[in-house]
């Protein structure tokens, strides 16, 4: 993630500044401008009256007073001083002798003595004199000095004027300045948005039209380039789903693939990680070839799609189970966790429906549904299991009629439905649960990134893997109550290991419920800084089947800062085109993918073209079920950021 930079200007904020700050320079200057012009007028107003001042006092004392006389020479002295306008009055009469002098402070009532201070009116330039005479007789000399005060207040008056009209004007002028840019730098807002979003792999959002012609070329060709980069990264998906499709899919009937089914098969019975305990199924059409030759290859291959649609059907009602084509009308289905008893069951009814709709197709054929069931058992090969399915297949065959067969060799070891129902009920309500951890190492210092919850469940005495117990629980929706009890335990050890990260696998039983949706929030809630170290895994199938409950789950995990992974990606068919719409930050391969990768070119490549298109979109790729030192040298080569597996490290109770 990049780190994002402070202390940069921002273009709007840069151009505000600059252009505001002329602006404010050409307002500030014109207001000293004003001020000196005015201040001249003030000195010249204030010589003028001096001087008029001045000339009315001489004339009078030479003509309307007698300027020899002392008393009323003071008098209009006087007169002249009491009207506040002069700083001084001073006659001195140099025929008599005698000077009359009224002299004030230069007080400035009003006005800061800073301002004073700045403009300084210079007594010198409005003081003047006037002659005095009687006829030819040269009386003395008036001497008059203007008060500054009021030219101080009429300059302070008009500074404030001045300011003000300034700050209207620049405040208004940075207002429209201000609206100006961020109109037409709106764009780049949306450009900036755009390319974030980019950086997150969303090449839908498009950034507005600009009004300027230079910005107008350059969000067309961002969305362009969004454009393009959408179209290729939806091509890049659908490389990928096709990929998947191929080295995954029957064509035709759009279930597992021989190939695929088999490596599937091999991880879930032989492989420490992943051995599951179950039951095999393998079921045929009798007299597909003759009812090929006589419909044609239209209507056989509307049977084996009608028969592919019924057991993905039956596939999401049991959840974790798998199926394959195997060849012609030949299917194989497998049932982790299941008891013979239930499976004979099941797989009798599925075969009489089946054979209810192939009779109805094939009218005047004789034909039949036949199945061979075995049991999947720890000590089990995927070989024996075949031809222990192969054997009960045949003795089914025997028989003209629809029907199923079972080779079972381990019945006593299995639990029935009700019995598994009791075991499960009586250790989640003893909280008979014990937690492995298994650490993901980082291929690129080989260090622990997480580690991965394991549960076990005390079930008659045995602590039972979760691929034994977790198809049963999803069945009798029991996997909201056992994830909340490991979810609260984890918890509890994040705050004992400040420095480890763990991983969770909810079940898809438990993300369709909104009640458990609801209390899994108000745990992580409580848990403020312990979430950001949990990574929660979902399974690729639970995203397949539940999309909109998945959808919230992970909205509301990521708002509260929970990492959220898909689990088992590859068997699931979500395309990846969807997957991207959802924010979640690593995906894990299944178990499948990676088993004899080595020696399997198809997974090889398969896995190459994953890694760099999640990297591209920044989403972590992890795969399970490494378990040969050759397959980590694969996968590692491959540029996955990590993974889990035997030959890695097993599940361990305690934390180093």
């Amino acid at each position: 993630m990049q780190r994002k930079r402070r202390g940069i200007v921002s273009l709007r904020l840069l151009l505000l500044l600059f252009t505001g700050s002329l602006i404010l320079l050409l307002l500030v200057v014109s207001l000293l401008a004003g001020m000196v012009g005015f201040r001249g007028y003030i000195v010249e107003q204030l010589a003028g009256h001096a001087n008029d001042g001045a000339v009315a006092v001489g004339l009078s004392l030479s003509n309307a007073i007698d300027g020899r006389d002392p008393v009323a020479s003071s008098s209009l002295i006087d007169a002249t001083f009491d009207s506040g306008r002069y700083l001084s009055v001073r006659y001195n009469n140099v025929a008599q002798e005698f000077v009359i002098e009224r002299q004030d402070e230069a007080q400035t009532y009003g006005v800061p003595s800073w301002f004073v201070d700045m403009m300084h009116l210079p007594l010198e330039e409005f003081r003047a004199q006037a002659s005095v005479m009687r006829g030819w007789q040269f009386l003395g000399t008036v001497e008059v000095t203007s008060h500054p005060g009021a030219g101080y207040l009429d300059l302070w008056r008009m500074a404030r004027r001045l300011a003000l009209g300034t700050l209207v004007i620049g405040g208004g002028a940075l207002l429209m300045l201000y609206l100006i840019l961020r109109r037409t730098l709106r764009p780049l807002i949306g450009l900036e948005r755009q390319a974030e979003a980019i950086r997150r792999r969303d090449f839908r959002f498009k950034a507005p039209d600009a009004g300027t012609r230079e910005l107008a070329r350059v969000t067309s060709a961002m969305n362009q380039m969004a454009n393009d980069l959408g179209a290729l990264f939806e091509g890049q998906a659908k490389l990928i789903a096709h990929l998947r499709q191929m080295n995954n899919e029957d064509r035709l009937t759009g279930v597992a693939s021989r190939s695929a089914f088999d490596q599937r098969l091999r991880v879930a019975v032989e492989t420490q990680e992943s051995r599951r305990q179950g039951v095999l199924v393998m079921m045929q059409l009798a007299g597909f070839g003759e009812f090929n030759n006589l419909h044609g290859r239209s209507k056989a291959d509307d049977i084996l799609q009608t028969v592919a649609k019924r057991l993905k059907a039956f596939e999401r009602m049991h959840p974790g189970s798998f199926t394959g084509r195997r060849a012609g009308a030949e299917f194989a289905l497998f049932l982790p966790g299941a008891a013979i008893v239930d499976a004979r069951f099941w797989m009798q009814s599925l075969v009489t429906e089946l054979d209810g709709i192939y009779s109805d197709r094939a009218v005047g054929m004789d034909v039949a549904v036949h199945a061979g069931l075995a049991v999947a058992t720890e000590l089990s090969t995927v070989e024996r299991l075949f031809e222990a399915c192969d054997e009960a297949l045949r003795q089914a065959q025997v028989s003209h009629e629809s029907g199923c067969k079972v080779f079972d060799a381990a019945q006593s070891t299995q639990h029935g439905v009700e019995l598994w129902r009791q075991h499960l009920q009586t250790a989640l309500d003893n909280e008979a649960v014990k937690l492995l951890f298994q650490p993901l190492f980082r291929t690129s210092d080989h260090q622990v990134h997480y580690y991965q919850v394991l549960s076990r469940l005390d079930i008659d005495g045995e602590w039972v893997a979760a691929g034994v117990f977790v198809p049963m629980a999803e069945r009798f929706q029991m996997m909201a109550q056992l994830d909340l009890l490991v979810v609260t335990r984890i918890l509890a050890v994040l705050q004992q290991h400040p420095e480890a990260e763990f991983g969770i696998t909810l079940g898809t039983s438990s993300l369709a419920d909104e009640t458990f949706r609801n209390r899994l929030n108000e745990i992580l809630t409580g848990g403020m800084g312990l979430r950001k170290r949990l990574w929660i895994c979902l399974e690729e199938d639970a995203v397949h089947h539940h999309r909109k409950e998945v959808g919230l789950c992970v909205r509301m995990l990521r708002r509260l800062g929970v990492r959220v992974l898909v689990d088992h990606f590859g068997v699931g068919g979500v395309p990846f085109s969807y997957l991207r719409n959802l924010p979640f930050q690593a995906l894990r391969m299944d178990p499948s993918f990676i088993h004899n990768i080595d020696t399997h070119p198809d997974n090889r490549f398969y896995l190459e073209s994953i890694v760099p298109i999640a990297h591209s979109r920044g989403v972590e790729v992890f795969v399970a079920g490494v378990e040969t030192a050759a397959e980590w040298h694969v996968v590692a080569e491959a540029g996955v950021d990590g993974g889990t597996g035997y030959h890695l490290a097993r599940p361990d109770e305690n934390l180093p």
